[in-house]
């Protein structure tokens, strides 16, 4: 029996290895996508057979599209697709403008469409799929995102881009859902914020076992899901 097929855009962060190790863990055969040139360990290289790494640019419209193609007809199927890749800035009102503006909108807007434009068609045409969002506090409640008013507009598309989709792919088995961790404790996190709590912070392991639980059987029934994975924060 073919494995179920997860591709996971943004594979090599601190969030991407736990997402990646749960879906291999979980019987998956996983292809994951890196920052063209990016160093990444052999011990990641070589975690498992059933781990395939691409260096793709996410937000390049025409590459995005031919890595799902090409995909679809080397696995067979695509069975989840999970778009970790995205950025962060700081910010007010006062702040913005439209090339920073840009920047975000590459990051965290276009990376997930290039991407989940092209995995929609597929999964429709295999009638079913899982189509994973990571969306961010900031662009779920606007008006309490003034501190990063462009990241927070750039994640807040991702909301209306899976309702979007939802609606014209739920009856052919499509489901789209959005993540929405609070801080992630990372390496960086903990370096950027000394005097934090770090126990307050959600686990990049939590966030996996979330993302998994989405594309689970019991997780299928869930219908425009956004799941705020917040632990203390």
């Amino acid at each position: 029996m073919l494995k179920k097929v997860a591709i996971i855009t943004g594979g090599a962060g601190n969030l991407g290895r736990a997402v990646v190790k749960k879906f291999l863990d979980s019987g998956y055969h996983v292809a994951v996508t890196l920052e063209p040139n990016a160093h990444v360990e052999e011990q990641f290289r070589n975690q498992s057979p059933h781990l395939d790494l691409y260096e793709l640019d996410v937000t390049d419209e025409e590459k995005a599209a031919n890595f799902i193609k090409e995909c679809a007809q080397k696995y067979g199927r695509l069975d989840v697709v999970s778009m970790l890749v995205g950025g962060f800035a700081l910010g007010t009102i006062a702040d913005l403008n439209q090339a920073s503006m840009e920047k975000m909108l590459r990051l965290n807007f276009y990376s997930a469409l290039a991407i989940a434009k092209p995995a929609f068609e597929v999964m429709k045409a295999q009638k079913g799929g899982r189509l994973i969002f990571i969306g961010a506090r900031a662009g779920l409640d606007l008006k309490n995102g003034g501190y990063a008013v462009e990241y927070g507009l750039s994640k807040s598309l991702l909301f209306r881009l899976s309702e979007l989709l939802n609606a014209e792919g739920n009856a052919e088995g499509v489901v789209a859902a959005v993540v929405v961790p609070s801080v992630i404790d990372t390496p960086a996190n903990r370096a950027s914020m000394p005097n934090a709590n770090f126990d307050e912070w959600v686990k990049p392991e939590v966030i996996a076992e979330s993302i998994a639980f989405l594309c689970s059987d019991a997780g299928g029934a869930l219908r425009d899901a956004v799941l705020k994975v917040y632990h203390k924060a």
